[in-house]
């Protein structure tokens, strides 16, 4: 009888060790109850820091800070994990191209540093890969306590992206599903799980954002010579659709979604003609599809608790 309850405490203090230091996370009711508060607006412009890869790119932060003529800086690189930027003997592929422009800074020296107010951080796509073989969970959490703890007070933002357009399981149909799935069932619900004192981490539904825009384009005959999802994606050398990456007009229509959700405003009126972060001209929208896409955009994120924003 000893011997068994013996047994059966030693079985109890492993099953409590493997709860306690096995990965947390929140049920979907948990995480939704941490949104019931709005984010307070800003009081200024940010001081921005962008990580992540192609997803976000040059240009995108270069259109957002002219919109909201804010400073900031950036680490990227082709594909890469959020481990890869984590872990110094980690590869960051294309990290030399990516990184050699005046806005670059090593990320982990930067949030350290305690300079930036709001930090955007993404996750490789495929985020189902990201999640089985990179430990995406973990590497956001890690992420996230680095930036508070260079700054406690800094907003930390989840950009929650899109997958190829030939995705066998439907490009609209993933862009749908994935946040409940992952961006937030897996990462956001880990991070926060794991500090539940912290303020919650926000998100920028660029890939909701896209979704809406395509489907309220695809109902019509287009605008301004925009008719698909493939006009905001760019072209490859052959001419074909590049099926991951965005054009500037795409490039603009998710800058104007993190503009919306860093900000709390509206970007209702806000100017269609930008530069590239090289200084160039970007493409700009017509007039008429400038206004469907701000109008768009306000429409969805000013519904949805995880960006901050008041419900409207």
């Amino acid at each position: 009888m000893l011997l068994l309850g013996g047994l059966a405490a030693i079985a109890c203090g492993i099953a409590a060790w493997a709860y306690m230091s096995g990965p947390k996370s929140l049920s979907p009711e948990e995480l939704a109850a941490r949104y019931e508060t709005p984010l307070p607006p800003p009081d200024g412009p940010l001081t921005v820091f962008h990580l992540g890869h192609s997803l976000v790119g040059r240009d995108m932060p270069a259109m957002l800070a002219q919109l909201a003529t804010h400073d900031h800086a950036s680490q990227l690189g082709w594909g890469t994990p959020l481990k890869a930027h984590w872990e110094p003997d980690e590869p960051i592929q294309g990290f030399e191209v990516e990184n050699a422009h005046d806005h670059h800074r090593g990320a982990q020296e930067a949030l350290a540093s305690g300079e930036f107010d709001a930090f955007v951080l993404t996750e490789m796509v495929e985020i189902e890969a990201a999640i089985d073989y990179f430990d995406a969970a973990s590497y956001f959490t890690k992420w996230a306590a680095a930036a508070r703890g260079g700054n406690p007070d800094i907003r930390v933002f989840l950009y929650e992206t899109w997958h190829e357009l030939d995705d066998p399981q439907g490009w609209l149909t993933r862009l749908d599903t994935d946040p409940d799935r992952y961006w937030e069932g897996v990462l956001l619900a880990h991070a926060m799980a794991s500090d539940p004192d912290k303020a919650p981490i926000h998100v920028i539904p660029a890939g909701r954002v896209l979704a809406e825009f395509v489907r309220r384009i695809e109902a019509t005959d287009g605008v301004d010579g925009v008719t698909s999802r493939e006009d905001l994606f760019s072209r490859q050398e052959d001419g074909s659709v590049d099926p991951i990456h965005i054009n500037d007009l795409g490039a603009y229509l998710v800058a104007l979604t993190h503009y919306a959700v860093l900000y709390h405003r509206s970007p209702v009126g806000l100017p269609a003609q930008l530069m590239r972060a090289d200084g160039s001209l970007a493409d700009a929208p017509g007039p008429d599809l400038a206004a469907l896409m701000q109008r768009t955009v306000w429409d969805v994120v000013s519904v949805l608790p995880v960006t901050g924003i008041p419900q409207s």
